[in-house]
């Protein structure tokens, strides 16, 4: 075997990957985009759950919109009070901590409370059933459907459905908000954690 033959093709595959690393090289210094150094810094401060409870597409588009301030230091409830302290501390903002909310079923309407009409057999989704005729197998066609939609919604198991009606653990509710778009009737609302009725 000539060593010639191997020579050549290293020698040329070499130079070719020298030269397009030096290309790439002057491209990302040519098209390199500038990013605030903030960002980063109130990125790290961010809970990092990208629940979208802040209206945003995550923590990355949150922490963007933060630092451009598009959003208020405060945005995320998920972080509460201590987030919003650190971002205030990156930004040089004294933050206003506003109070915390909870998620709130407006239903009492439980299996003992709400009879049922007849047995429901469709696709488990309270979506899905509050589409059909009579609005669901429930005797009150305003009330939870109690299948778990906002319960699959919540990131942080902080609904589950017990006699057939969500239920709402306070201390692991980070009020994103999830439940309320997942409810197809709207019963769950946002309320001031002081909030008693």
């Amino acid at each position: 075997m000539d060593i010639t033959n191997l020579i050549y093709p290293v020698i040329s595959l070499g130079g070719l990957g020298a030269i397009f690393g030096v290309l790439l090289g002057y491209a990302s210094k040519k098209f390199a985009v500038e990013v605030d150094p903030k960002i980063p810094l109130v990125r790290e401060a961010l809970p990092g759950a990208n629940c979208g409870g802040c209206g945003y597409a995550g923590c990355d588009a949150c922490a963007k919109a933060i630092v451009e301030g598009s959003a208020p230091p405060n945005v995320c409830s998920v972080g509460g009070a201590a987030t919003a302290e650190k971002i205030g501390n990156i930004l040089g903002l004294n933050v206003k901590v506003s109070e915390p909310k909870l998620a709130f079923v407006r239903c009492s309407g439980d299996c003992k409370q709400s009879k049922e009409k007849y047995k429901y057999y469709g696709v488990q989704s309270c979506k899905a059933a509050s589409i059909i005729p009579g609005a669901g197998s429930k005797a009150c066609s305003y009330g939870c459907l109690g299948f778990g939609d906002c319960a699959r919604a919540c990131e942080f198991g902080a609904i589950s459905i017990v006699e057939g009606i969500a239920v709402v653990d306070e201390k692991k509710c980070t009020s994103c908000g999830m439940c309320v778009n997942a409810c197809p009737r709207g019963l769950i609302d946002m309320v001031p954690a002081s909030k008693k009725v």
